[in-house]
């Protein structure tokens, strides 16, 4: 917190007789536009009112809080030039189960997901619509009765909560531990349907699997051997195929190998497993990222325009 009081003053200071995006000029197509002194808190007001202007269904709370936690993340590696009261009151909402209501559509990442965005600062400021306590309520109500204060507007706490992938981050981070559960129970379901056939050991196997350098897939096989050790329905090779009393047989009991679905589970999970994976490294760098626009740098003393609010990445 004391880096987000050190980066907003620095800002401050900085801005005062420079033209910055953003702060005293329009957004997008009319950046080239100048906003005089007077009007620049209006400037960030109008920007959150404006955008909030989302269809659709709500999002389920648990991706509002979510996003909200992806939010203050990045605010609070403080290079957004914000007021500190704005993270104190984003903590303040997320500890006391004060969610707003955001529509499904509207944005569209490109530019960070500014209609999302938009409606957790229109809660921030006291205005939309919030669910507390299983309703849907007036956040002013909501603030009055846990006599709690919206933000000011300082400088740029309108964009600096829209600008940013907050958004599609924290609805990903919520489906990417979803899939993480449902991989585990793929994998549980594929060594029980092995032991229901009694199959043989050899295909999940450190050996076999070793010689594939798959990460996934060596994962998946030692998983399996973790949750088949002390099976007894599972079979080895060398008591049956490999025992010279089998060989003479000129029709076999058993199949030699188990079908597809049973004995290549390492090898179909596996790329699952690495393709979650790799999405985790993804989410957590933007988790952890400054998604902003301009960066606010108080320790080299600028101010950097450039396009961190992208997408691309998470999408």
């Amino acid at each position: 917190m004391q880096k987000v009081e050190d980066n907003f003053k620095f800002l401050r200071n900085f801005s005062a007789n420079k033209l910055i995006y953003g702060i005293n000029t329009g957004f997008g197509p009319m950046a080239q536009y100048k906003v005089k002194e007077e009007h620049i808190n209006a400037l960030q007001y109008n920007l959150i009112r404006s955008h909030s202007s989302g269809a659709g269904n709500l999002l389920a709370p648990i991706l509002v809080k979510s996003l909200m936690i992806a939010r203050l993340n990045t605010l609070t590696i403080a290079y957004s030039g914000v007021h500190p009261e704005l993270p104190h009151l984003l903590k303040e909402l997320i500890n006391k189960e004060i969610i707003p209501c955001i529509p499904e559509h509207g944005g569209v990442g490109a530019s960070g997901d500014l209609v999302q965005l938009a409606h957790l600062a229109l809660v921030l400021i006291g205005e939309g619509e919030v669910h507390y306590e299983g309703e849907i309520l007036a956040t002013s109500e909501v603030f009055y009765k846990l006599n709690i204060r919206p933000i000011s507007i300082h400088l740029r706490e309108g964009l600096a909560v829209m600008n940013g992938t907050s958004a599609m981050t924290g609805i990903s981070l919520v489906n990417l531990i979803t899939a993480n559960r449902i991989l585990k129970w793929a994998v549980i379901l594929s060594a029980m349907s092995n032991e229901v056939v009694s199959a043989f050991d050899d295909h999940f196997s450190h050996e076999l699997n070793s010689v594939k350098k798959h990460i996934g897939q060596n994962r998946i096989a030692e998983m399996l051997r973790t949750i088949l050790s002390d099976s007894k329905m599972i079979r080895k090779r060398s008591e049956h195929f490999y025992n010279p009393a089998n060989i003479d047989k000129d029709i076999l009991e058993d199949k030699v190998q188990e079908y597809y679905s049973l004995r290549c589970v390492s090898q179909v999970l596996g790329p699952v497993l690495d393709t979650i994976t790799n999405a985790e490294n993804i989410l957590v760098d933007e988790l952890n990222s400054v998604n902003d626009n301009p960066v606010i740098d108080h320790v080299n003393q600028n101010v950097y325009h450039g396009g961190n609010f992208h997408g691309d990445y998470v999408s």
